[in-house]
């Protein structure tokens, strides 16, 4: 399922009605940040390392992405969204000679390296005011083609239904500029040139822009750039925004932004330790000053170094953090520590210092999960904690564990019972929800999420019959004791047109009696 917007209007794809809610799905991280080529502001899935750099190029001293993407599929991570950001980036020239005039085209994907060349061709016309455009990309570590489009019988002519520039809209190589051509464009082939001859290369470079700003990483919501460009995708668990400059640490209007944004999905924060945290005694001050309280938010201490290259300055591992949660849900689940067998960083990465059982401690209580040296000499990291520190009326969710299962539940029962809120006013549908979730806690019950076997599940569908349409839907009530948890924690959901909207409720005692 996913939900695209688009000028007040709202596509949304629903699950088919009363299907069984999978009790694993894939992990869903995306990262934001700087990249050499690439489209801007849109979500592009990669399945590994060799498929971001044949996307967005190679790693890149200016932009800490490149590090985070390839530290993630070390790790463990499959499935990841990029969103490319820029600031003040512009894309490449193209000029073909028109009788005196030109056509001019600039590259869709801005940066330094993206190579796009054209062509311009008469094949099988036999009008004087149309002609062919071929567009290449081209791979430039290896001078290979990887994109092409045609655009054939294409015309100058502003008023002309195939006008080149309208043509041109579905592009993603390349759009016309102003001024438009006043002449046809002359063929780029001559009778007696080579095959690389017949490509009209760039007239001016593409540039990468200035460091990312603030606003650049948060966008905007209403045109979906930045971090909001991730409204575009149906399901998201896990963001991580990498520090935005060699020098610079995320920004906090871009942290806030960024909190805000997972509460509003239901995701979880990854949170680096800016570089100035050098000692446990500066991480604990810096992480009261931040003043960041969410549950939704995970953080670690201290940052790591590359093994034998520990004279440079220590490095960020979100990207890393990010693998390590993906590989955990696939192969233990969500609902389980971080510290758990064959959850080490790579035996590349070292921490920074060590740090003593009192620290820990006090480390922990701050919302800060501490990287530390294993057994076989790996690191790994202890604690599995949120940054919510207490701040919630549920203090459960300072535990990580605890808080993602929650998360997966409401999540994935968001979106497997929304068909109901489409059904006619006189459809019953309360059994039908309430049997669709019992089964999937059920499941769940049975992988070892839940500290008991005990849950419950109750439906409400007098929503449907209100009179206004916004409020039409149903309230789903359930109740769960999450594995190493101390209390049950207990949801309403309350699912309308609208939307989904969640609230704690306080019916844990009925679990006493419920089976």
């Amino acid at each position: 399922m996913s939900d695209a917007v688009d000028r007040g209007i709202t596509v949304t794809e629903l699950a088919p009605m009363e299907q069984v809610i999978d009790v694993s799905p894939d992990t869903t991280a995306a990262f934001v940040g700087r990249a050499l080529r690439g489209p801007l502001n849109k979500p592009v899935l990669v399945s590994d390392f060799g498929e971001f750099r044949r996307r967005f190029g190679d790693v890149w001293s200016r932009s800490s992405l490149g590090p985070a993407v390839r530290q993630f599929f070390q790790h463990g991570g499959r499935r990841l969204y990029i969103v490319r950001v820029a600031n003040n980036a512009r894309g490449a020239m193209l000029c073909l000679p028109a009788s005196g005039a030109a056509l001019v085209l600039r590259t869709v994907e801005p940066g330094s390296t993206e190579r796009i060349r054209a062509a311009v061709d008469f094949d099988g016309i036999d009008d004087d005011e149309l002609f062919n455009l071929t567009l290449q990309r081209i791979d430039p570590a290896t001078g290979h083609v990887i994109d092409q489009e045609l655009f054939r019988r294409a015309n100058y002519r502003e008023d002309a239904d195939n006008f080149i520039a309208d043509l041109l809209l579905t592009s993603k190589l390349a759009r016309l500029e102003h001024p438009y051509p006043s002449h046809r464009p002359e063929p780029t082939q001559g009778p007696n040139t080579r095959f690389d001859d017949t490509y009209v290369e760039h007239a001016q470079e593409g540039a990468d822009g200035q460091e990312l700003s603030d606003y650049d990483l948060i966008g905007s919501r209403r045109e979906e750039t930045g971090l909001f460009a991730l409204q575009q995708l149906g399901a998201l668990d896990l963001l991580y925004l990498p520090p935005p400059g060699k020098c610079r640490d995320l920004g906090p209007a871009s942290l806030l932004a960024a909190e805000l944004f997972c509460r509003e999905r239901g995701a979880m924060l990854i949170v680096d330790p800016p570089a100035d945290w050098v000692t446990p005694a500066k991480a604990v001050t810096g992480v009261r000053e931040l003043g960041l309280a969410s549950p939704n938010s995970i953080s670690y201490f201290p940052r790591m170094f590359r093994r034998g290259d520990e004279n440079s300055a220590p490095r960020a591992v979100g990207g890393a953090l990010a693998g390590l949660m993906c590989k955990l849900d696939r192969t233990y689940g969500p609902w389980q520590a971080l510290d758990q067998q064959g959850m080490g960083f790579s035996r590349e990465l070292i921490a920074a210092f060590d740090i003593d059982e009192e620290g820990t401690q006090v480390l922990s209580r701050e919302g800060l999960n501490l990287i530390v040296t294993g057994p076989a000499g790996r690191a790994r990291l202890r604690g599995s904690v949120t940054m919510g520190r207490g701040s919630e009326s549920h203090r459960e969710f300072a535990s990580l564990p605890v808080r993602r299962l929650c998360l997966q539940i409401v999540n994935s029962i968001d979106r497997a019972t929304r068909w109901a809120v489409y059904e006619p006013d006189e459809t019953p549908v309360a059994g039908r929800i309430r049997s669709q979730v019992t089964a999937y806690l059920s499941a769940l019950q049975s992988m070892g999420a839940f500290e008991s076997d005990r849950f419950v599940v109750e439906c409400d569908d007098d929503l449907c019959r209100r009179d206004s349409r916004q409020e039409h839907g149903v309230a789903i009530l359930i109740g769960f004791h999450p594995l190493a948890c101390k209390e049950p924690v207990s949801f309403t959901l309350h699912q309308t047109v609208a939307g989904c909207r969640m609230a704690s409720s306080a019916f844990a005692p009925v679990m006493e009696n419920c089976a």
